[in-house]
Parts: C-alpha cells; sequence; structure tokens
C-alpha cells in the first residue's frame, strides 16, 4: 500500500476559502473510501475518472483498488489540490487541473476511452444547477455504455438533478465519515 498524501490542513484551508467547491470540512473517511470504491465497482474499471480528488485520499484508495493495467484521470479545478493530487506517484494516474464540465474533451486529451467509473466527490448542492445539469449531462454522455457513476454528498440534490441525465440512483448512506455521507449510484445500463 503506497503512502497516502497527508493533506489535512491543506484540506480545511481550502474549506474555509472555497466552501462552495468543496463538500466537506475534512477528508473522507475510509468507511466512506470503501463504500464508493464498492459502489462503483473500481476492481473491474480499465478506466476510471474521478471529480474532485481533493487531497487525494479517494484518489489513493482508488488505486490500491484497482487493476495493474487500469488508468485513473482525475480532475480538479483548485491548483492546491491538483498540486498535491500531482505528488501520488502512481503511473496509472493523470492528474488534471480543469472543469468536471469537460470530461470528454480532458479524456480525449489524454487519448482515454469511454470510463467505466466516474467517481464524484464535488458537492453538487452548492454550485449551481446550470453547472450541476452541465456535469451531470456530460457524465451521462461519456459513460461507456455497462459504466458506473457514483457521487458522494452529504446533500440529496445530486439524485434530483441526476435522474434527467442517469435516472434513478441507488442510494446508501455512510454514518462513518463526518458528516454522514450519501453515495448515490447509478448504473448507466439501467438508467
Amino acid at each position: 500500500m503506497r503512502k497516502r498524501p497527508n493533506g489535512h490542513l491543506l484540506f480545511t484551508q481550502q474549506f474555509f476559502r472555497h466552501p462552495r467547491q468543496i463538500g466537506s470540512i475534512i477528508p473522507s473517511s475510509a468507511f466512506l473510501e470503501r463504500r464508493v470504491i464498492a459502489a462503483a465497482d473500481i476492481a473491474t474499471a480499465k478506466c476510471v475518472v474521478e471529480l474532485g480528488p481533493g487531497t487525494g485520499g479517494m484518489t489513493q484508495a482508488m488505486l490500491d483498488a484497482m487493476a495493474p493495467d487500469a488508468r485513473l484521470l482525475s480532475i480538479e479545478i483548485n491548483p492546491l489540490f491538483h498540486e498535491q493530487v500531482s505528488r501520488i506517484d502512481d503511473e496509472r494516474l493523470i492528474p488534471h487541473l480543469g472543469s468536471a464540465t469537460d470530461i470528454r474533451a480532458i479524456a480525449d486529451a489524454h487519448g482515454l476511452g469511454l470510463p467505466d467509473a466516474i467517481v464524484s466527490g464535488i458537492p453538487f448542492s452548492t454550485m449551481d444547477q446550470a453547472i450541476g445539469s452541465q456535469i451531470l449531462k456530460e457524465v451521462a454522455d461519456v459513460l461507456a455504455d455497462t459504466g458506473r457513476f457514483v457521487a458522494y454528498q452529504f446533500n440529496p440534490r445530486v439524485g434530483s438533478l441526476g435522474r434527467q441525465f442517469l435516472g434513478t440512483p441507488q442510494i446508501a448512506m455512510e454514518f462513518l465519515n463526518i458528516p454522514p455521507m450519501r453515495v448515490f449510484r447509478w448504473a448507466k445500463a439501467s438508467a
């Protein structure tokens, strides 16, 4: 198991500077990481896209669960978080500074195919509804035919926003996280 980036202080500082971009005051717990990895079926995915990796805790957990030949494209809008994630030493990881509204263009620029799984920690509850809808439409358009989209959120807003593009999600709760998180899962084949 690789060393995880130590970004708790950075995460908290960035939360107070950009509370609309960051969904929690502290990074995800190991319990939440395991639940998200299982929901997205990361172990079988060949191409994974992560939206909003923060300081890289979930990123490293996914890398630990991924196959040796899989790829992980991590898209982060915050330059300090991007720099932190870029320090993870794993050749399967492609850290990208950019917006989740451009998933297809970013994946194409890195020579990746359609993702089998997209995992999102970005807070849909605090972003403009038009941008949230644009991201979810992009997710639906770019996801492989049997792909999974998993969003972990403390607020249920992504569930209603996502219905238009992905159908009705499965929802689970992870109480062993601060704050407790809802884990929304859509499987494209059933949308």
